[in-house]
């Protein structure tokens, strides 16, 4: 069952039972703008324990906000009191929640007009009172009520209104807007895990590079990534990046994203974030050890925000690989498959591509790399080992750094073609690495 029909039948059940009960917040939204929801929430004025003695399968996730899980077997639906929230003290949850009867009341806590609708899913009527549908209209982002206060309420919500603008394409309303600006400090006291999953949708949802701009002007990118601000007026040499600067390098970058996976995303935000530290002009402006200085940029960036080892390494790698491509036309045939067997090299030739068309527009490299990874089958880039340290030790050899050097030097061999055989293989090591008398 889709999660709209499990939301269907949650409706209808809570109705039959006597309460009131409609969708409410971004499905809505999307349903009214055409869009697909992701997943679909319910408002009732049934209390928890009643939800939970109507669906026995359900499950509570939020007892003090009287949220319930109504499950079915493959989908869930969040379904929510009604209710009032009163006195925030940590920026994120009200010292007390009053359940209510009158969804208005429900609607009036929330966080923007246009995540602020009801819908009865059985007529399509709306429940709108606070003009959401027409800030939709207007494609206008407008807290409900008194900005600062919706702000200081929940910090988190300010990076969602720069979310929401960014991927419906909507201006920010002007007094939200300025609420915003007053207010942006207070993002750097939300736990840095939810910081982060917004900062993922901002960068994979679409409008990437409208997400970083309004994070620019309103003062929250200096609080979360200086380490990305710093780029804005780093100029790049011409000759290769007649663009701009190096932040707006990476606003062209984040411009033609399209839905990246969230490693994708952050390499393509980083991958220059060590060229401000490391610029110099020369004969020409350069970034010498930009690409070392950016890894380790971004390890402290990535740890900050609480990524996982897996996902700190591939972006570390995305970035420890971005200038490689360059050399693909002259690199040795063992050196191209090492780095075309790379995990997930999908990313990086993307990026590369990005790279490319935002700088110089030259995809020639891109082209060669792309057309080598479709040449190459699995086997032709990562093929069984001819010989392995116990064959080494068998012949001879103590076990030690150089196993290492003769075990590649067979593995370059091999990749290059130049042996094909367990014996071969032994021949060469035997030719290349004599065993003293």
């Amino acid at each position: 069952m889709e999660s709209e029909a499990l939301a269907r039948q949650v409706v209808v059940k809570l109705r039959a039972a006597g309460h009131q009960a409609y969708f409410v917040g971004g499905c809505v939204r999307d349903l009214l703008l055409g869009v697909k929801p992701k997943d679909f929430d319910v408002a009732t004025d049934a209390r928890p324990d009643r939800i939970m003695d109507l669906f026995p399968r359900s499950g509570r996730v939020g007892v003090h906000f009287g949220v319930v899980l109504v499950r079915d077997v493959f989908e869930q639906v969040e379904v929510a009191t009604f209710r009032s929230d009163h006195d925030y003290v940590d920026g994120r949850h009200p010292e007390q929640v009053r359940f209510e009867t009158d969804p208005r009341e429900d609607v009036l806590r929330r966080d923007f007009t246009v995540n602020g609708l009801m819908m009865d899913p059985a007529t399509g009527q709306v429940l709108d009172y606070v003009d959401g549908r027409g800030d939709l209209e207007r494609r206008v982002i407008r807290a409900i009520g008194d900005p600062d206060a919706r702000f200081r309420e929940d910090h988190l919500r300010l990076l969602r209104g720069v979310r929401f603008a960014a991927r419906l394409g909507f201006e920010i309303e002007p007094n939200t807007f300025a609420a915003m600006r007053l207010e942006h400090s207070s993002i750097r006291k939300v736990a840095m895990e939810r910081v982060r999953e917004e900062l993922i949708r901002i960068l994979t949802e679409g409008g990437a590079r409208r997400g970083f701009e309004l994070l620019d002007s309103t003062g929250m990118l200096d609080d979360l990534l200086p380490e990305v601000a710093a780029m804005k007026g780093v100029e790049q040499p011409p000759e290769y990046h007649p663009e701009g600067d190096v932040w707006e390098h990476t606003l062209l970058i984040l411009d033609r994203l399209k839905y990246p996976t969230p490693t994708l995303a952050m390499g393509a935000l980083l991958h220059d974030v060590g060229k401000p530290s490391t610029f110099r002009v020369a004969d020409r402006i350069r970034f010498d050890g930009h690409v070392e200085a950016g890894v380790k940029l971004a390890y402290d960036i990535l740890e900050r925000l609480r990524f996982s080892r897996e996902d700190t390494e591939q972006v570390e790698a995305l970035i420890a690989n971005h200038m490689k491509f360059k050399d693909v036309h002259r690199m040795k045939e063992s050196t191209l498959k090492r780095f075309l067997r790379m995990p997930q090299f999908s990313e990086h030739l993307e990026l590369h591509r990005l790279d490319s068309i935002s700088s110089s527009g030259r995809l020639e490299n891109y082209e060669l790399a792309k057309r080598k990874l479709d040449e190459y089958s699995e086997e032709h880039l990562q093929p069984e080992p001819l010989l392995t340290g116990a064959d080494l030790i068998g012949m001879g050899y103590q076990p030690g750094p150089v196993f290492s050097l003769i075990l590649r030097t067979i593995e370059d061999a091999q990749l290059e073609g130049r042996i094909q055989s367990r014996d071969e293989a032994l021949d060469l090591v035997g030719e290349l690495f004599p065993l003293a008398n």
